[in-house]
């Protein structure tokens, strides 16, 4: 079991900024993953992996990848508070699930 989150990389997001973003998608996928996934997930050491894509039209293209795989995905749009305009989206959440199916939608995208 494992989840993956996105990360626009034209954004250029600070440090902080980009901790907060990852942390909001994290929580907001495993809120919206059942009971099971929830449970087995936690059991196996809640694996996170942290992905770059270059730009909104790549990470689109991931989470309709990702639904047609039947993955729980979370769009996160910033709030505008600090550094992006409101509404910006900026990462995107995918899993909990089977590491095997999540890598059939991520395998080749790289670490950040």
């Amino acid at each position: 079991m494992k989840q993956v989150i996105l990360v626009r990389q034209d954004l250029n997001l600070p440090k902080g900024k980009l901790a907060a973003q990852v942390a909001h998608a994290s929580v907001s996928c495993y809120d919206k993953s059942g009971f099971f996934k929830k449970k087995a997930w936690l059991g196996s050491g809640m694996k996170k992996v942290v992905l770059k894509v270059d730009n909104l039209e790549l990470l689109r293209k991931y989470e309709r990848d990702a639904k047609k795989h039947k993955l729980t995905t979370s769009l996160i749009a910033d709030a505008g508070h600090t550094v992006v305009e409101a509404g910006t989206i900026t990462c995107l959440g995918i899993g909990p699930d089977d590491e095997q199916k999540i890598d059939l939608v991520t395998g080749e995208l790289k670490c950040l």
